[in-house]
């Protein structure tokens, strides 16, 4: 059959990504959580404390979250239905949205299936050429972060731009974006640039407020101005004092800021928040909201109380915890010789090992242990620089933490790492 070579490409692929150990497919399956205060995965029967999470707040077992999602889902059935636009929009849908705008100091929000559909929608609609069937139209400049996600990436590849307007700008580097707006100063209608809040292999931040600087510097020396897009799904509900991640710490927004619900709001789906002018254009243009069923409204629902709880007191004191545990973690790990490989404050903690080989054999140990945690290595970090990803959460106690250091360290030391 024709196909059989194709096949056979495909296979050698597959064969090809095994052989570099960067293979995504064989995952743990998660079968149920225990009821401790601090819930752990049952994994083939076996208890496992999860150390590799975005629930950065623990929410997706508080039990405010799972009765609405419950109510909803009784009343409302398990799913949408349809598009918003034909009959898939529930009252707790804008509901959910109105929330969202209030909780980012902004006019609208609009909420999508995923964080990544966002971003891949909103980045083409924004920055799309020319285009007969819009009004929206002219030379688009587009400057992006070098360790951008693939999100941002993709988004980017879709508006199928010339090559010499997608610029890159040296990583968390102002000033590499300074000198990029300088010298295309005039030549494109508009600029739009894009970045990560929080970079998600070292948790590192953008310092948007030295990037807002910049964005106002040169605002007018382009026919349409310059538009910041910051993607903070890793800094939303898991950074700042209250959860409003990298603008908080920064002190600096963005004209356009897209987030998850599915990390530390601990439900699903994705959502942009933005002007009111903005977020009635995208309703008009976004393809993965008009053409793509939105979230069920049971997740709604469970997002909805999750941004109650966070601006509670309880939600306060969570995210108080959760910056305790990271100091904690850090703290231990150091006094045991370990390094880490960026100076975090965030809850994603990169443990710099610096083998291939070594970092899969300590990821297997600690899954030994009764841990989960994920080895990062070349080519999604530069050679030399694999490390171990430890992602915190609100949900950890100190036993946790305590255990956890304790196998880490015996580990370490058995592998000659420590």
């Amino acid at each position: 059959m024709s196909k059989t070579q194709f096949f056979t490409s495909l296979k050698n692929e597959v064969a090809r990504i095994d052989e570099a150990a960067i293979s995504k497919r064989f995952e743990h399956l998660i079968e149920d959580f225990n009821g401790d205060p601090s819930p752990k995965a049952i994994i083939e029967g076996q208890t496992i404390s999860i150390f590799n999470s975005n629930d950065y707040l623990g929410l997706r077992h508080h039990q405010a979250l799972k009765q609405a999602e419950h109510d909803a889902s009784s009343k409302l059935g398990t799913g949408p239905g349809a598009v918003r636009f034909i009959s898939g929009s529930f009252a707790v849908h804008r509901q959910l949205e109105k929330k969202l705008a209030a909780f980012h100091g902004r006019d609208d929000a609009m909420v999508f299936s995923s964080a990544f559909a966002t971003n891949l929608a909103v980045i083409f609609s924004l920055i799309k050429g020319q285009n007969k069937d819009s009004l929206v139209s002219g030379n688009t400049l587009v400057i992006s972060d070098e360790l951008n996600h693939r999100s941002i990436i993709d988004g980017v590849r879709l508006a199928n731009l010339e090559s010499d307007a997608k610029l890159i700008f040296k990583h968390l580097d102002a000033n590499s974006l300074s000198e990029i707006l300088s010298t295309n100063s005039e030549k494109f209608d508009r600029v739009v640039i894009i970045t990560d809040g929080v970079f998600s292999m070292l948790g590192e931040y953008q310092d948007l407020k030295a990037l807002r600087m910049v964005v106002d510097k040169y605002d007018d020396k382009f026919k349409e101005g310059v538009l910041l897009i910051v993607d903070d799904c890793h800094g939303v509900a898991a950074f700042g004092k209250t959860g409003r991640g990298t603008e908080e710490i920064s002190g600096a927004k963005a004209d356009v800021l897209v987030g998850t619900l599915g990390k530390g709001f601990g439900a699903d789906g994705g959502y942009v928040v933005a002007d009111q002018v903005v977020i009635d254009y995208l309703r008009e243009s976004a393809a993965t909201y008009i053409y793509s069923n939105s979230i069920s409204p049971g997740t709604a629902a469970a997002a909805s109380a999750s941004l109650d709880v966070i601006n509670s007191s309880e939600g306060q004191k969570m995210i108080q915890k959760l910056a305790n545990n990271v100091v904690d973690l850090k703290n231990q790990l150091t006094a045991k010789g370990f390094k880490f490989a960026a100076s975090s404050v965030h809850p994603i903690q990169a443990v710099l090992i610096g083998d291939t080989a070594k970092t899969r054999d300590l990821t297997k140990e600690m899954y030994e242990k009764g841990f989960l945690v994920t080895n990062i290595n070349y080519p999604v970090v530069p050679k030399g620089r694999d490390e171990i990803r430890v992602q915190l959460s609100a949900s950890h106690t100190k036993e946790d933490i305590a255990a956890f250091v304790q196998a880490f360290s015996e580990i370490g030391k058995k592998l000659a790492i420590i």
